[in-house]
């Protein structure tokens, strides 16, 4: 029997939110690239990548349920993805560091009901981080993959100082509106436990990849 809906993400940490919230489902890697497009807010711009996700995946997989997502990080007007390298991501947390900048995640559901998409933003204020605490922070987690250069779980606690909003929507999915967009179209979990936001551990990595979409381009 297939899964009640379709995952178009390779993040470990969407993976993680779901399946601790109890849900059952099938993980399909979109090879599609990210839009950087100045002219659009960061909510749309969120919700506009998050489509683009779904759809590439919809197109294979006709007749089930996808759900894709997408986060970025902007502060003083300025939206951040994921750095390029090391350095770039260090550029990063030095800029926000003792400061409050907003995190977008915007996820898209594609179904046979039509489309969904919606968009949350949380407020999050780093502590003050030395050149030896980002150093230490690079030392476990890798910053490379994550917009804004850094993840809410996990080691995230010794950057971060307060986070106004959804907690889960910092850490990749607002898992409070994912949930009831996904009972609205009666998918419910199977049963949950409260995700592990911001103590220490380890991230998960990816359980299952599926083939990506080789008509549209990484």
């Amino acid at each position: 029997m297939a899964a009640p809906f379709v995952l178009a993400s390779n993040s470990p940490r969407r993976h993680a939110l779901l399946r601790e919230a109890g849900y059952t489902f099938e993980v399909v890697v979109p090879a599609v690239s990210e839009l950087t497009l100045a002219h659009l807010s960061l909510r749309d711009l969120t919700i506009a990548n998050a489509t683009r996700k779904a759809m590439a995946v919809a197109r294979i997989y006709s007749g089930r349920v996808v759900l894709a997502a997408d986060t970025l990080v902007a502060m003083d007007g300025e939206i951040m993805g994921k750095p390029c390298d090391l350095s770039h991501a260090r550029m990063i947390l030095r800029r926000l560091s003792g400061r409050t900048h907003k995190v977008c995640t915007a996820v898209c559901i594609v179904g046979a009901q039509g489309r969904l998409s919606f968009a949350e933003i949380s407020h999050v204020r780093f502590r003050k981080l030395t050149e030896s605490a980002i150093t230490e922070y690079f030392k476990v987690v890798n910053p490379v993959d994550k917009a804004g250069a850094y993840g809410a779980q996990g080691a995230g606690g010794s950057i971060i100082a307060a986070v106004k909003g959804s907690v889960t929507n910092v850490i990749g999915l607002p898992m409070e509106r994912t949930k009831k967009a996904l009972a609205q179209i009666d998918i419910r979990p199977l049963s949950g436990s409260q995700p592990q936001l911001l103590g220490a551990g380890s991230e998960l990595v990816p359980v299952h990849v599926s083939i990506p979409d080789k008509e549209t381009r990484q």
